[in-house]
């Protein structure tokens, strides 16, 4: 008897949790199995306001995340963990993407006109830089509510002056330039609802753009005003800001240029620093340490990006229209051509997976993404995507200046 009324209640705890198990199991069936983020990256699709995530070991498309606005010109950061990308759309949003569950995690617009941003070295500040309405904003990377709102110095015109080439440096610190009023400015947001600028004033005529160096130590703005480059060593700002590469610039243009190139597609490889030459078919060479330039090396058209493979013996290039459909890869010792690829119409990005294995190019014309052999230099497959312009992997996490 007492047998027979524990299998009673044994059939019917089974009934009652059945529905329970059932539902259990469909949790975990629509649950995305575990993975990291270390081989993930994010390819901007520029006319749809769209970005694709991507996994850089498998080489595949993963998952399309829409509705991030104007992304005509965009760039990415990612967070400390390298679970979430940080969007700046040209529109002046910032979105914040999840890469693991695919969704758009919160969408701010904090301006009308903006052209990226940085984020702090600790990882729980986001800094957008603004082309109207001028200046520098910060937001909690956790959130997106805004700390604090930091106005740009005027230009000749009295109007706040458009702010380009935001960079994070060590200690919680972004550089950046004014294009309007001729100025380098260092911004320390230790206390991020309290931050604090050093000013660098007179540095040049219109920097367009800047950048800092892989330590963290340098930053470098472009000017298009006039020849050469303005410098500032953090570890030595007490110095002020000094010019470099005299004669290199605007006063040496022959002919129209077609796309400005872009200072964060510079690169460091060895002892050498390989920066394009605005308006030439060249790419100058300058020593990292007296930042004397050094050579030239001739290339088949006007350079963008300019951009050494994570080892640095080599040096990528892809170029303006009309001979955007090509790339050209550099020997660094030798500094002599190695070859030169056709791997697609309107080439417009390049990034490497975090070791060098492969390079993953941006082909906007062709809707498509080629993945390239860094060893043999052939394709090793192709993707399709909307439109792609910008690719940005998730190692940029632990990198300074991204």
């Amino acid at each position: 008897m007492a047998g027979s009324t524990l299998a009673t209640g044994r059939r019917t705890l089974a009934r009652l949790l059945a529905p329970l198990l059932c539902l259990t199991l469909a949790a975990c069936a629509s649950t995305p199995p575990l993975r990291g983020t270390g081989n993930l990256g994010v390819v901007i699709e520029r006319a749809s306001g769209s970005v694709q995530i991507v996994d850089n070991t498998h080489e595949q498309a993963l998952a399309r995340v829409q509705g991030l606005g104007d992304l005509s010109h965009a760039s990415v950061v990612f967070s400390a963990d390298a679970r979430y990308a940080y969007v700046f759309g040209r529109d002046g949003a910032i979105s914040k993407v999840d890469l693991l569950s695919a969704r758009l995690v919160k969408r701010v617009e904090q301006a009308s006109n903006s052209i990226g941003g940085a984020i702090s070295s600790d990882g729980r500040v986001i800094a957008a830089q603004n082309y109207s309405p001028g200046g520098v904003k910060l937001f909690d990377a956790d959130s997106l509510a805004l700390l604090a709102s930091v106005p740009a110095a005027a230009g000749a015109n009295g109007q706040p002056s458009r702010v380009v080439g935001l960079a994070d440096l060590p200690g919680k610190r972004f550089a950046y330039a004014l294009f309007d009023a001729d100025e380098i400015d260092v911004l320390d947001a230790s206390t991020p609802t309290a931050p604090k600028v050093q000013r660098f004033q007179h540095i040049g005529k219109q920097p367009y753009d800047g950048l800092a160096s892989g330590d963290g130590r340098y930053f470098i703005a472009g000017l298009y005003g006039e020849d050469g480059l303005a410098l500032l060593d953090s570890w030595h700002a007490d110095a002020g800001v000094r010019r470099i590469l005299a004669g290199y610039g605007r006063g040496r243009q022959t002919m129209p240029v077609y796309k400005m190139p872009h200072l964060r597609g510079w690169s460091i490889a060895g002892d050498y620093a390989f920066l394009p030459a605005i308006g030439q078919h060249e790419i100058l060479v300058a020593d990292n340490r007296s930042w004397a330039q050094v050579a030239t090396v001739p290339v088949l058209g006007q350079p963008v990006f300019v951009m050494a493979e994570p080892g640095g013996r080599r040096v990528w290039v892809n170029f303006a229209f009309p001979d955007n459909d090509k790339v050209q890869v550099i020997d660094v010792p030798t500094r002599q051509l190695i070859k030169t690829l056709q791997p697609g119409r309107a080439i417009l990005h390049m990034e490497f997976t975090p070791r060098g294995d492969a390079v993953w190019l941006s082909s906007r014309d062709d809707n498509k993404l080629v993945v390239i052999d860094t060893a043999t230099l052939t394709v090793r497959r192709t993707l399709p995507a909307l439109e792609p312009s910008g690719i940005f992997f998730s190692s940029r996490a632990g990198r300074m200046g991204m």
